[in-house]
């Protein structure tokens, strides 16, 4: 039986571009500096995600991005795949899924295989976002 873990992620960061992918189908592409914790480790994650509507305020959305520890002992990465949905004053809360693998020997080396359930958020620039391992 699947079930949610303990929090091993929590971080903050900022929305530093964006770039139209598809305009007929409104698939818009962002980048994401994110500073936080995996497991009281310091990290900056670097992402690149895309979101593309598919209802009255909701969009589909997949992430890629790079993980570094602050002191360069570790890197992993992950892939994201999840559902936002637009809220008036919010912003848009994202549901989602990441995969993570490294072939690092860090400090980061736990998060090889390791799925996490994802709850972000972003408004006006501004991304905050919380990972528990899904065991």
């Amino acid at each position: 039986m699947a079930m949610l873990g303990d929090l091993i992620y929590e971080g903050k960061g900022r929305i530093i571009g964006t770039r139209v992918l598809n305009a007929e189908e409104n698939k818009i592409e962002y980048t994401l500096i994110e500073e936080g914790k995996f497991k009281n480790i310091d990290v900056t994650i670097t992402s690149t995600f895309w979101t593309i509507p598919t209802g009255k305020d909701i969009v589909y959305g997949e992430a890629e991005a790079l993980i570094t520890t602050k002191n360069g002992e570790g890197t992993a990465s992950y892939k994201g795949y999840g559902i936002g949905r637009s809220m008036e004053k919010r912003g848009t809360i994202f549901r989602a899924t990441n995969f993570y693998k490294t072939s690092s020997n860090g400090k980061l080396s736990f998060l090889n295989n390791t799925v996490g359930a994802v709850e972000a958020e972003a408004h006006e620039n501004h991304h905050s976002g919380k990972v528990w391992e899904w065991k």
